[in-house]
């Protein structure tokens, strides 16, 4: 049972301020590159190394890990404390610590350090889930969801992802363009407590005045085509990470979305229409567009979606949590609702999630 997500991001930068700023001289004032940021359906973004003060263009990827090392512990700190808060558990009720990350290493890692730093058992399990990208979100809530009602103790999954630590050179590769228009760094942490807890099935506590619903996880699916792996590729290089994106992305996720989407509902009982939540991950305004005329949703089902891209970008692994944060603050999901979640990444693979409001 999800009962608490905790978020926690950097400083806020504007699109328009990157652009005029930075990014219109990086990529030589491009009628393509100026396209593809004001296309971006993004308003904001969140930097730990902001290009306006401290272009990381050329760091060395030792630089650059040196510099995760220091802020993802920091940042995953934030978010798991909040995360804790706000389903009023003690650290010392945490049995296990999941965390996913493609966008740095390090050893000790983060899930060591914020383990330390949060003062967790010793006997706390720790995962850490690296390099999967932008659906690690979801097989890590697999993990955390399988550990609990086995083992009766709740568990903290945590993504936290610092992509513009891997700002690079300037180029004319449009592939570079769209990546460098569309992401941002973020934390967010989610606990899931053992059904029949006291106060399951209850409202949690959100911002002040707010009450969101706790969600269960109830079953996941994934896919994926291997045939179209270089499609979506994140390349170490000695100017840190490197993210291929082909335009084709959107065409191969057209292709799958729809079975398993239906396969996962089916083994549920349910349809298409029964889900009254869609928290789908913003990998871009095409991606999204696609899982909406794939699955004949109305575009108020992608609400979320486009607001968390809007104010915060794609922020790899932590942005299906950002959406599914934002969806339970909309008053949507009612007791006994269902919820799908949904993420894509390198493979190409696709993650599905359904979740549902106990009650009802």
């Amino acid at each position: 049972m999800i009962t608490g997500i905790g978020v926690a991001v950097p400083e806020p930068v504007s699109q328009q301020r990157l652009w005029e700023d930075f990014f219109r001289e990086h990529f030589a004032d491009s009628r393509l590159a100026r396209r593809v940021f004001a296309s971006a359906g993004v308003t904001r973004r969140h930097t730990v190394v902001n290009p306006l003060t401290e272009p990381p263009t050329h760091w060395s990827t030792a630089e650059r890990m040196s510099r995760y090392g220091v802020e993802a512990p920091l940042l995953g700190r934030r978010a798991v404390t909040a995360a804790l808060e706000a389903a009023d558990l003690d650290v010392d009720a945490v049995g296990m610590l999941v965390v996913a990350s493609c966008t740095g290493y390090e050893t000790p890692g983060p899930d060591i350090r914020i383990a330390a730093s949060l003062g967790l058992r010793p006997d706390t399990r720790r995962l850490l889930v690296g390099h999967m990208g932008c659906y690690a979100a979801l097989p890590g809530l697999g993990s955390v969801s399988d550990y609990v009602p086995a083992r009766g103790r709740a568990a903290v999954l945590l993504c936290v992802e610092l992509t513009s630590l891997h700002l690079q050179p300037p180029t004319t590769d449009p592939q570079q363009v769209v990546t460098h228009a569309l992401f941002g760094d973020a934390a967010v942490a989610v606990v899931v407590r053992p059904g029949g807890s006291p106060g399951d099935g209850d409202p949690v506590t959100g911002a002040p005045g707010e009450t969101v619903p706790p969600l269960e996880v109830v079953d996941l699916a994934s896919h994926t085509d291997a045939g179209t792996g270089e499609h979506m590729t994140w390349r170490i290089t000695d100017l840190g990470f490197r993210m291929g994106l082909a335009p084709e992305v959107p065409d191969v996720l057209a292709k799958h979305v729809r079975p398993v989407v239906e396969e996962l509902l089916a083994r549920n009982g349910l349809a298409l229409h029964d889900p009254v939540g869609w928290a789908v991950h913003p990998g871009g305004p095409r991606i999204l567009d696609t899982v909406r005329d794939e699955l004949g949703l109305p575009e108020s089902a992608l609400a979320s979606s486009r607001a968390v891209l809007d104010a915060y970008g794609n922020c790899s692994s932590a942005t299906v949590l950002l959406v599914l944060d934002h969806l339970r603050g909309t008053g949507a999901l009612v007791p006994g609702a269902y919820a799908v979640a949904l993420a894509f990444g390198p493979g190409l693979t696709l993650w599905a999630a359904l979740l549902r409001v106990p009650g009802g």
